[in-house]
């Protein structure tokens, strides 16, 4: 990784970022580095020279549309008031290197920008809202930050323009250089969506309240609980590159047994990288008794001929909305007897929570379903006394299933959740509703409750359910379920 040519002489060159008395400062000089000052040449000689490269005629994102009806939305909600939704801003990772940037989910569900520093501002007008985006323009080549700053486009790349950004958002875009200094001076209520560009909110400090602007949080939440028709075109997207991840995944199963679970991690991202943006989280590679770890994301265990392997992952899209979907995998390519048993279990309750997912239905349905089938399982095999109601009413199942069936996807693995409980898991199902269904059992390797067969297995089935008008439809069908399905499936793969 080369070195910034930061100049050490103020003169030189100046950054893009004004001081407090309106003038440029000085691109800051890294300590240590092999070139102490620009001269005068050079610098004259970077200032020129160069070509055209602007673009013109450029065609709106696929969803501006849906972000101009989603701003739509909002502007209704809160007639009369300056709201503010920050991207965000880079993230030092140690010393001058940044973790790669993901928009702040509010930011790109309204804008369908990505860029780090931009700021969505609704300012209120005669009619609802006038709509900013606020952006970084291109780098200033008369400066030389260009090329000598960190963050110039010869170092991290090309950034569009105003007038480009224009084009392609459907959002008038302004320099966000200046608009703390304008937020400072704004005048009447106003609501940020907080955490995400600490200069922002200095510059709100004494203009917003923490509870109205939980409200715009809730509101903006609550807002992604049904998915429009774009939404849900990317997250079947996002599920289908995930199935060929996990087609991936079993074609090495023989050269993870002979490293670690690190190769299913690092098989699986390439995939994610290749047809999306990245991983929707950290995949869960788990294999053995690790699989009895719900969030198993070290990933440095072996993998071994015999064992399960549950395997818990998801692409996020270039538009950043993920799947979530989990298999449990025997190694070797066949279940034992004992892993049939416990599978089975775990796939009839999982049918039933997908039964239960309908429109109009409690948004607990699903989960009380699975539960019940996974709790009557345990009962009859002798692990918790009975009746299935007793064990129910005390959460008794829990030793043993551990979390919640489900939980809504979207942007977010765990999408919408600042939404209110009683529109969320006191809620109703809709239409346009998407929500994991992923019953699970999980015998700890040091349960001296169960019978020592039963110990080190952890089993998990997680399918992307989406709400219809008449039921549901399963986005990730396209992996197999049933074990012997699953068999057959990993035959063909590896064969």
């Amino acid at each position: 990784m080369s070195e910034a040519l930061t100049p050490e002489t103020p003169e030189a060159v100046l950054d893009e970022t004004a001081d407090e008395a309106g003038e440029e400062e000085p691109i800051k000089q890294r300590k240590n580095g092999l070139y102490p000052g620009v001269s005068d040449e050079l610098a004259d000689s970077m200032k020129s020279g160069w070509a055209d490269t602007e673009l013109r005629g450029l065609t709106p994102i696929a969803q501006a549309e849906y972000t101009a009806a989603r701003r739509a939305a909002l502007s209704a909600r809160f007639p009369g008031e300056r709201l503010v939704i920050p991207a965000g801003n880079l993230k030092t990772r140690s010393n001058d290197t940044e973790y790669p940037f993901r928009a702040s989910v509010e930011y790109a569900y309204l804008t369908g920008n990505l860029t780090e520093d931009g700021v969505l501002v609704l300012e209120p007008a005669t009619e609802g809202h006038k709509a900013t985006i606020y952006l970084l323009p291109r780098s200033d080549r008369e400066n030389g930050e260009f090329w000598l700053s960190g963050q110039g486009e010869l170092w991290v790349g090309r950034r569009h323009s105003l007038a480009e950004a224009e084009q392609l958002y459907g959002i008038p875009a302004s320099d966000v250089r200046e608009l703390p200094a304008a937020l400072s001076e704004a005048t009447g209520p106003v609501r940020v969506v907080r955490g995400y560009d600490a200069a922002v909110e200095a510059a709100l400090t004494d203009k917003v309240t923490a509870e109205r602007d939980n409200e715009l949080r809730v509101f903006l939440s609550e807002a992604r609980l049904v998915k429009d028709a774009f939404e849900a075109g990317e997250l079947q997207k996002a599920v289908d590159s995930t199935v060929r991840g996990f087609e991936d995944v079993v074609k090495v199963l023989d050269k993870a047994e002979a490293t670690s679970e690190r190769y299913i991690e690092g098989t699986f991202f390439l995939r994610a990288r290749v047809e999306g943006n990245d991983i929707g989280y950290g995949s869960i590679c788990a294999a053995g008794p690790h699989a009895c770890t719900l969030h198993w994301v070290r990933n440095d265990g072996p993998v071994r001929s015999g064992d399960l392997l549950l395997l818990d992952a998801g692409v996020e899209t270039h538009t950043l909305y993920t799947a979530d979907v989990t298999r449990t995998l025997p190694i070797s390519g066949t279940y034992t007897e004992i892993q049939k048993k416990i599978y089975d279990a775990v796939y009839e309750a999982q049918e039933a929570g997908i039964a239960a997912v309908q429109p109009g239905a409690k948004y607990r349905d699903f989960h009380d379903a699975a539960q019940r089938v996974l709790t009557e399982k345990l009962v009859e095999w002798g692990l918790v006394e009975g009746p299935v109601e007793r064990v129910l009413e005390l959460g008794l199942q829990r030793r043993w299933t551990l979390h919640g069936t489900g939980h809504m996807l979207g942007m977010d693995v765990h999408d919408c959740a600042a939404a209110r409980t009683e529109t969320y898991v006191e809620g109703t199902l809709e239409p346009g509703m998407c929500l994991t269904v992923e019953p699970g059992l999980y015998f700890q390797a040091d349960d001296l409750t169960v019978p020592e067969e039963y110990r080190g297995i952890g089993v998990r089935i997680e399918d992307d359910i989406l709400v219809t008008e008449d039921g549901n439809r399963n986005l990730s069908d396209g992996l197999p379920r049933r074990w012997d399905e699953v068999e057959a499936w990993m035959a063909s793969l590896k064969g």
